[in-house]
């Protein structure tokens, strides 16, 4: 038997016989004239748990843009903002709006106008999917009450009475807070079909485990790694040098609840040494960057913090120089900062030029072996190491990143990636030396994944540095996809006044990407068609305010990174970039500061959007034109040759019993 005929006589046993097999044909021959579902694209959410959670609920203004267009005539823009808000936030602003009523008949009322115009609603946002995938997509609670009320035809008045009285049994039975909160949540999912997050979950906003479970809960959703997410991969992985690394960013932006209490992982035994080892008088550079908007903290808890910092960043200097001499194929002995040093007259010399250190205590630091950890500081290693490789929380986050991550993805005509194609000056792709071998380009970024797998899968085996060093590399390296310049200047920032010894040079990419060539060079080497493809970025936050625009290279390139951070909103002046993909083209979304979840339902406020066109399609886009419909294409091709195999006598049919 040959392979064909073996693999239609399996697809059979799905298919067995001629009705099932051409029903099941004319079923996705139908689905791929479907409009296609709309992507959203979010990138560099760094822990801004509330923002991101009301970017999602509105999918990027998508939400009250349906609203605009089944009600733009019939209610008022205080009627569609409070309807939008709804479905936003359910159980907050009921609880909000039932306290403005006077008696149960008002709230009666109130509740069978709210049930009505969801209901609208759902069917117009559900109309795009076929009833197979609307019914999954139903809660469970209500799943056949709301498809009931779905399949509602107006045009004939037989069931009007049965209609009626569903929402009077939902009234009467006290459940119509609860099918409110169902229905908001179920048009939330229709309104977006997939996410894509494109990098940097984590580090500086303070709940990206928040974020992470969000993640894990939703739908549909792809992630392509950021530098800051590779951070926390190596950590998780085992990497001592990672976790030097997450902590010390975490206690610079004075966020090491996040280690401590979302992960379990305890830092007694660093804050003992800490403390015992730096006193107050030489804590110069490593105050903690405190939210402005905080007023819930003491002096003594960031005394402390400012301690621990300084301990583990002395520790990751020692880690790093380590890894740089144990690699010499990273060609990173430049920054062999703590060989620079002069130790009796407090300075550094970097290029050839000395600079005054603005803190010259290294109590742990043998001038003649700078790298080598003191005995305690081995023992707090050690500790941590542990710690992050048996955090249950921490791992299941980590393992969902690897499950659903990538270093970049192809979606759709589409190229995402977070960081950077790296780039010589000549626009050429820069090559780094793995094990005795080049790579570059597609190949290189393959690469680079391989080898995060490989640190995670092998985190608990011999040998094992191979792959965490290479990983660390991968947030400061030179050739790094993810980090993008020529050095991380993070010593010189905490030791040196003199800012020119601060300067991180840009790879060649993030001038060049503005050109259509490289562009166009960037998405056929990875195989995609220039004429329709966009490459999609994260990473680099765009300074709007200073005029710099988002959209690049004639719109092949969509920089989405504006600033969700707060730490960026000041350079920004903005507050982050989202992209929605639908059936009628691209818009690329601005978006301006969230204020609290407080403000947002009781005041109604929403971040304030403003869209752009990006591309538009002349021809509404179906579901047959996506990575979808090609899959779609492909089980029709096979199930025709099936049915031929029916019809020929090739293969027999087996109705089932």
């Amino acid at each position: 038997m040959d392979t064909n005929k073996k693999y239609l006589t399996l697809l059979a046993k799905e298919y067995p016989t001629i009705g099932e097999t051409t029903t099941e044909i004319i079923n996705l021959e139908a689905i791929m004239n479907l409009p296609k579902g709309t992507e959203h694209f979010l990138s560099d959410i760094h822990g801004e748990y509330d923002a991101f959670q009301h970017v999602l609920r509105n999918g990027s203004g998508n939400i009250k843009e349906k609203i605009n267009e089944i009600f733009i005539d019939r209610l008022s823009q205080k009627e569609m903002k409070m309807l939008a808000t709804l479905i936003y936030y359910p159980e907050e602003k009921i609880r909000n709006i039932l306290e403005d009523f006077d008696n149960q008949t008002e709230i009666d009322e109130w509740y069978r106008i709210t049930l009505s115009r969801l209901i609208e609603l759902c069917v117009f946002v559900a109309s795009k999917y076929t009833r197979s995938k609307v019914r999954k997509a139903l809660p469970n609670e209500f799943a056949y009450i709301i498809e009931e009320l779905l399949s509602k035809d107006n045009s004939f008045a037989n069931k009007e009475d049965y209609y009626s009285k569903i929402i009077q049994s939902i009234l009467s039975l006290d459940r119509a807070p609860e099918f409110i909160t169902a229905i908001s949540y179920l048009i939330q999912r229709l309104v977006v079909d997939h996410l894509h997050v494109v990098g940097d979950i984590y580090d500086r906003g303070p709940y990206p485990d928040k974020i992470m479970d969000t993640l894990i809960d939703h739908h549909s959703v792809d992630i392509q790694w950021g530098n800051h997410d590779i951070l926390w991969m190596g950590a998780a992985s085992g990497s001592a040098v990672c976790i030097a690394n997450v902590l010390r960013i975490s206690a610079r932006y004075d966020n090491l609840e996040i280690i401590e209490d979302a992960y379990g992982i305890s830092l007694r035994q660093l804050l003992t040494f800490a403390e015992m080892t730096y006193p107050e008088d030489y804590a110069h550079g490593f105050y903690p960057k405190i939210d402005a908007e905080r007023s819930d903290f003491y002096e003594e808890e960031i005394r402390q913090i400012t301690k621990m910092h300084q301990a583990i960043a002395v520790i990751q200097f020692k880690l790093e120089g380590v890894i740089i001499k144990r690699q010499p194929d990273f060609k990173l002995e430049h920054r062999m900062v703590l060989d620079m040093i002069d130790y009796e007259k407090g300075t550094i010399t970097i290029k050839g030029k000395s600079y005054p250190l603005t803190n010259t205590y290294f109590p742990t630091i043998d001038p003649a072996d700078p790298y080598k950890l003191s005995k305690e500081e081995e023992f707090i290693v050690d500790k941590l190491v542990y710690a992050f490789k048996h955090s249950e929380r921490l791992q299941k986050h980590i393992s969902y990143l690897y499950n659903k991550g990538h270093m970049y993805l192809k979606y759709n005509d589409n190229l995402l990636f977070h960081g950077c194609v790296p780039l010589n000056e000549d626009g050429s792709f820069m090559e780094l030396q793995i094990r005795d071998k080049q790579y570059k380009g597609k190949a290189l970024l393959d690469k680079f994944e391989e080898i995060l797998r490989k640190g995670y899968l092998t985190r608990n085996k011999e040998n094992k540095e191979k792959h965490l060093d290479l990983i660390w590399y991968l947030w400061t390296g030179p050739a790094s996809s993810l980090f993008g310049k020529d050095q991380m200047t993070t010593f010189e920032r905490y030791y040196i006044e003199d800012k020119e010894t601060h300067v991180e040079k840009k790879n060649a990419y993030y001038s060049m990407r503005n050109d259509v060539a490289t562009c166009e060079k960037i998405l056929v080497e990875f195989g995609l068609d220039p004429a329709k493809g966009h490459i999609i970025n994260g990473h680099t936050p765009v300074k709007e305010k200073r005029g710099e625009d988002p959209i690049k290279a004639e719109g092949r390139m969509l920089v989405i990174d504006g600033g969700f951070s707060k730490a960026y909103q000041d350079t920004t002046g903005l507050a982050g970039y989202t992209l929605l993909y639908n059936s009628y083209g691209m818009q690329l979304v601005s978006h301006q500061p969230f204020t609290s979840l407080k403000n947002a339902v009781e005041n109604e406020f929403d971040i304030m959007s403003t869209r752009r066109v990006v591309d538009r399609e002349l021809d509404r886009k179906k579901v047959r034109e996506t990575d979808i419909g090609r899959r779609l294409t492909k089980q029709v091709t096979d199930l025709k040759e099936l049915l031929e195999a029916y019809q020929n006598g090739e293969i027999l049919e087996q109705p089932r019993k």
